[in-house]
Formats: C-alpha cells, sequence, structure tokens
C-alpha cells in the first residue's frame, strides 16, 4: 500500500495565481506524480475484478478524471454526489445524497474517489450505504487526508497526501463554488472565509 506524503516532506515555491491563496501546498506537477503512482497501485490491486470508480461530486471530479486516465485495467465510472457543506468552511454533520448513481453496484467491487476525508462523517455515511447495496467490496482513494479533523473512525485504502488542519482549496477543491480551477492545492486565507 502506497503511504501518503505529509506536507513537511513536500516543497513547493511557486506563486499562488490569486491573493485570496495564502500559499501552495502542493504544486500541479507534484499532484499528477502521485495521481499516477496512486493509478499504478490500483491498477495493480485490482487486476481481474472489474471495478466500479465512484467519484464523489463536485469535489472530486478533477482528480477522478485523472485519475481514471492512470488506471490502466477495465473500470467503469458512476458519480455521487453528498451534500454535508453548503457555503460553509467547516462540514456541518448532516449528509444527504443530492445525486444517486446511476447503475447499480450490486455484487461489484466498488472504489470511491474523494478529494478530501477530513471529519469522516460524509465517507462514513457513503461508506455504509454502498455496503447496503451488497457490493462485493467497497475501498476508498482519496486525493487529501486531514487526520486532525477526524470525527468518526474510517479507513482510506489509498491515500494521496495527508494535509494540516488548513482550509485547502484547489484541484476540484471549493469554497462557494470557488477555486475549483485552480491547477495546485492551496491553503485560503482565513478571511476569506472567515476563519481565524
Amino acid at each position: 500500500m502506497l503511504h501518503p506524503f505529509r506536507p513537511e516532506q513536500l516543497s513547493p515555491e511557486l506563486k499562488p495565481s490569486t491573493s485570496d491563496v495564502q500559499s501552495v501546498l502542493l504544486s500541479a506537477e507534484q499532484i499528477q506524480k502521485r495521481v499516477a503512482e496512486l493509478g499504478a497501485q490500483i491498477s495493480q490491486d485490482y487486476e481481474g475484478k472489474d471495478p466500479v470508480l465512484v467519484g464523489v461530486l463536485v469535489g472530486a471530479s478533477v482528480f477522478t478524471a485523472d485519475l481514471l486516465r492512470c488506471i490502466t485495467v477495465p473500470c467503469s465510472l458512476d458519480y455521487v454526489a453528498i451534500s454535508s457543506y453548503g457555503k460553509k468552511s467547516r462540514s456541518s454533520g448532516v449528509v444527504r445524497i443530492v445525486k444517486d448513481l446511476d447503475e447499480s453496484v450490486e455484487s461489484r467491487h466498488v472504489l470511491i474517489i474523494e478529494d478530501i476525508v477530513d471529519t469522516g462523517l460524509t465517507l462514513n455515511y457513503l461508506l455504509d450505504i454502498m455496503r447496503n447495496r451488497n457490493v462485493a467490496s467497497v475501498r476508498v482513494c482519496a486525493l487529501l487526508d486531514k487526520p486532525s479533523r477526524r470525527m468518526t473512525s474510517v479507513n482510506v485504502d489509498y491515500i494521496g497526501y495527508e494535509v494540516p488542519d488548513e482550509f485547502v482549496v484547489g484541484y476540484g477543491l471549493d469554497f462557494a463554488q470557488r477555486y475549483r480551477n485552480l491547477p495546485y492545492v492551496g491553503i485560503l486565507r482565513p478571511e476569506v472565509y472567515g476563519g481565524k
């Protein structure tokens, strides 16, 4: 299993492309290298299993698209949308399905693709749903893991990077639907989201 990199192992020396971003945590190049590594490991682990990749909208859409292109085994793709943030900077803890899967996953090997796992509440909810649908197996791949914010125990099988307890945006991650288009992951200035 691949172990996540920690921010202290990284040294991006990039200038953010917007003044709302305090600093670049992960460069586009670092992200692409790690996504390729994750894709290679997933391809090896799912050889002969024809997995269903379930991207969690909207945040994981960019990561899902890039990861999909790095997976070499036959697989299918579906999406689910779950809401727990709204326009807030912290999860409300109230989780609901906004868009369900288009196809049945019964007896299939499911790989949930998340942008970030922090409290674990949303992911725990989604894992319960998948298990109740009688899947053959369910695993999780997350670009980012923020264990310092965990409120419930969840297992993340593939982790890109472990990140500190900062509000991060870019590469699909947003605040109030903005910043998803940034090619890097950056730390948002607290004054932008009303933090510290």
